[in-house]
């Protein structure tokens, strides 16, 4: 243990980083890595008031710690994953560690005074999730709007701590399934993964999702049974569902021997046992099984030539692309050439090391060097991207650098198609309309979102995406609309591809079947298990769940394009708000046939205007209106759903005539519902076959593919007269292969006969 400073009043008047040579002077150079916490803890210890001064004395602390540190030893070194399901506390939690490890600070009293939390977006009906908690800013490492608006992680980042002159690099990731193709990429950074779950609702289908992918590369869990301060935690039975999802996914005897804490990120403990009493303070503990139970990256050699595999890409407007990842090998410096090679060893780029970033909380922190088993960024080469192997070209032998290998990622399951706006309304709301400039951003993002994948559209002004779900696809479209661009959006439909197993008929296609879980009311499970089942869902198991009496869980397997229009709206509808849905992708299976979803058909404007409350008035007792007065519509826009299956064509901006004559109706009162605004996610699930989705900046508008209704009418019967001719054609066939067989077996029956004769 280093000496303690003494009394540190002396020191008060001087600069801080007097304060500081004198602490090492002292203390010795052993002590430097944590300067910045025990400077801090002594001046919190006598009670100093100037909270703003101790901030800065903190930060100018924690740089000198960094310049005296240099390159952290691997044994001093963890890097852990925090994964889980929605909703299961992984932001939380980090947010406590980042707390109690002294890496962010808590707001003064003016400061809680001018903090605004983060508004959601005009269109958006997702409350904000930013707030205060005790001085202190609630899931700060959900930085993106988006995540800050909708409550969730899109990204995984990477943050880290330090603990009892150790470096903790934390690495926070989704629980959305749609956006597991970013847990799927960070595996290959860490050493270990904490698994969260929460203490009433159990594993879930992301739960085994995210511990399928720690297992299958050896990493070894431990485990935090959050929420544990809840009267419904069921902890017991929890732990041994815990168990048995770790013995069906195939893990070891070590790995299926996991260490177990029980916590409360929210109040901020963690606990080898259940408290008693009075509530415990403080995350030592989980701090202490990380030093414990995560391995350091010792196994590393600092002295073979450097080698970075990349798993995510910032931009910066200073100094260009930053290429995070872990160093895999040697030793980084400011100045290096590195090469960038591909996962085939072709060289895609080069350049020099301009700069060298880790991280201190939510800070980059500048660095001169950096070895293996430390998380940088590294900031100067070109040609660079996700899954690119970043090397020195030196060194290597005759082999030449050879590039790491990376984690495969599952297969897009959803698709859709886009292209520039072309509806009438193009070009007045947005700033960036041509293809060309919808292209360049669409691969510009695929070289960071590796769950993304791009294709020719059917068209040469159009692109093909295929992502993990309408969620993923829905954030992306959202992202695009508010940096300006204006685009039309075909119907979400699910990937098929070909059937080649022995026996499959030419021309087979497998579609994508996701592993549905519903969590219940009893009385409401009937409801959601016949849409399920109309959707081609097929049951598994329903069990009373133990979260609570009346609860039921329902297991299905459903195909993907079954779920499309279902989870984003109808399902709320037919739970009354009481349940919850989640999936998982589990493979491919034969096509299932055709779904009726039900959907009623639409109200079509037949006008060019501004929509009048004059004329929605009576135009709803023809169904349920998307838009406000005095919206401006055009023909061929979908302004409401129907009451009927068949579309309606009506006029909404018809105006009352302004005369000398005094009407009947003159001074009545127009009343109108509510209209029913989707947000972007809603529409995609809402929109049938033949419809777009018009998005820009300020709007999201529904419209039928073809504005022309006589050439749609037209289209329609000949769809409809090609139905009826292929419906004839197969019955024709099914009729002569009928008779063929029978001929042939009378003509067999015959033979036999007379053989016999």
């Amino acid at each position: 243990m280093p000496p303690t400073i003494g009394p540190i009043e002396v020191f008060l008047d001087k600069d801080p980083f007097g304060i500081l040579l004198e602490f090492v002077e002292i203390a010795g150079d052993d002590a430097a890595a944590g300067v910045g916490d025990k400077v801090v803890e002594h001046l919190r210890a006598i009670s100093w008031a100037d909270n703003k001064k101790l901030e800065r004395w903190h930060t100018i602390a924690n740089l000198r710690a960094d310049a005296l540190e240099g390159i952290t030893e691997t044994e001093r070194i963890r890097n852990i994953a925090i994964i889980a399901h929605v909703d299961h506390g992984k932001t939380t939690l980090v947010d406590q560690l980042l707390r109690q490890s002294g890496t962010i600070k808590q707001l003064t009293a003016t400061e809680q005074l001018l903090f605004t939390p983060t508004t959601s977006s005009a269109t958006s009906t997702t409350t904000s999730d930013s707030a205060l908690d005790d001085g202190f800013i609630t899931r700060v490492m959900d930085s993106n709007d988006l995540e800050r608006e909708r409550g969730i992680t899109i990204l995984s980042k990477c943050t880290s701590v330090r603990y009892n002159g150790n470096l903790i690099n934390i690495v926070d990731t989704p629980g959305h399934a749609d956006f597991g193709g970013e847990v799927e990429r960070i595996m290959s950074m860490v050493d270990g993964v904490a698994l969260v779950v929460d203490a009433t609702e159990g594993p879930m289908t992301q739960t085994r999702f995210v511990l399928s992918k720690a297992l299958s590369r050896g990493l070894k869990p431990l485990v935090v049974l959050n929420k544990a301060d809840r009267p419904t935690a069921r902890p017991v039975q929890v732990e041994s569902d815990l168990f048995d999802l770790f013995a069906m996914l195939g893990a070891t005897d070590e790995q299926a021997d996991y260490p177990l804490l029980y916590a409360s990120a929210k109040q901020g403990w963690a606990r080898d046992a259940l408290p008693e009493g009075t509530t415990p303070h403080g995350m030592t503990p989980l701090f202490d099984l990380i030093l414990k139970h995560v391995p350091a990256p010792a196994h590393l050699d600092r002295k073979t030539p450097f080698s970075m595999l990349t798993v995510q890409v910032e931009a910066d407007p200073y100094v260009g692309a930053l290429y995070l990842g872990r160093i895999q090998s040697g030793v980084i410096k400011v100045g290096d050439t590195l090469w960038a090679i591909d996962e085939e060893g072709n060289k895609v780029g080069d350049g020099k090391v301009k700069k060298i970033f880790g991280r201190r909380g939510l800070e980059r922190v500048e660095r001169g060097e950096a070895g293996a088993g430390e998380i940088v960024s590294v900031a100067g080469i070109k040609g660079g991207g996700v899954n690119v192997t970043l090397v020195h070209p030196e060194g290597w032998g005759e082999a030449g650098p050879q590039p790491l290998p990376t984690t495969p990622i599952d297969p897009p399951t959803i698709s859709i198609f886009i292209h520039a706006n072309d509806s009438p309304m193009a070009g007045k709301e947005g700033s960036k309309l041509t293809s060309q400039l919808i292209r360049e951003r669409i691969y510009k993002e695929a070289e960071t979102n590796v769950a993304l994948k791009i294709l020719p559209g059917p068209t040469s002004e159009s692109l093909e995406l295929r992502g993990r779900g309408v969620l993923h696809l829905g954030v992306l479209l959202e992202t695009l609309r508010r940096e300006g661009f204006e685009l039309g959006v075909g119907p979400p439909k699910a990937v098929m591809i070909p059937d080649t197993s022995p026996g499959a008929l030419p021309g087979s296609k497998l579609e994508p079947v996701e592993e549905v879980t519903v969590l219940v009311k009893e009385e409401y499970a009937g409801g959601v298990v016949q849409k399920l089942t109309m959707r081609k869902g097929e049951m598994i198991s329903y069990d009373a769940d133990d979260a609570g009496e009346g609860w039921v869980k329902v297991v299905m397997d459903v195909p993907a394009r079954g779920l499309i229009g279902y989870m984003a709206g109808e399902f709320k509808n037919d739970v009354h708000g009481q349940g919850t849905i989640n999936h998982i992708f589990k493979g491919y299976e034969p096509y299932k046939g055709a779904i009726d979803t039900g959907r009623n058909g639409a109200l079509i404007s037949m006008a060019l205007g501004e929509s009048a409350g004059y004329a929605m008035a009576p135009l709803q007792a023809r169904g349920t209106l998307f838009i406000h007065p005095q919206t401006q519509v055009y023909p061929g826009m979908v302004v409401g759903e129907s009451s009927k299956s068949q579309d309606i064509y009506i006029n909404p901006c018809v105006k009352k005539q302004l005369t000398n004559i005094r009407a009947a109706g003159a001074d009545e009162k127009i009343v109108l519902a509510s209209p029913r605004v989707m947000t972007l996610e809603e529409a995609l699930a809402y929109m049938g076959d033949d419809e777009l989705i018009e998005i820009t900046p300020s709007s999201v508008r529904l419209r039928k593919a073809e504005l022309d209704a006589n050439r749609r009418m037209r289209n329609t019967e000949e769809d409809e007269w090609g139905d009826i001719l292929a419906y004839w054609i197969i019955h024709s066939c099914e009729i002569i292969l009928t008779i063929t067989a029978y001929a042939v077996a009378r003509h067999l029956t015959s033979s036999s006969v007379e053989d016999r004769r």
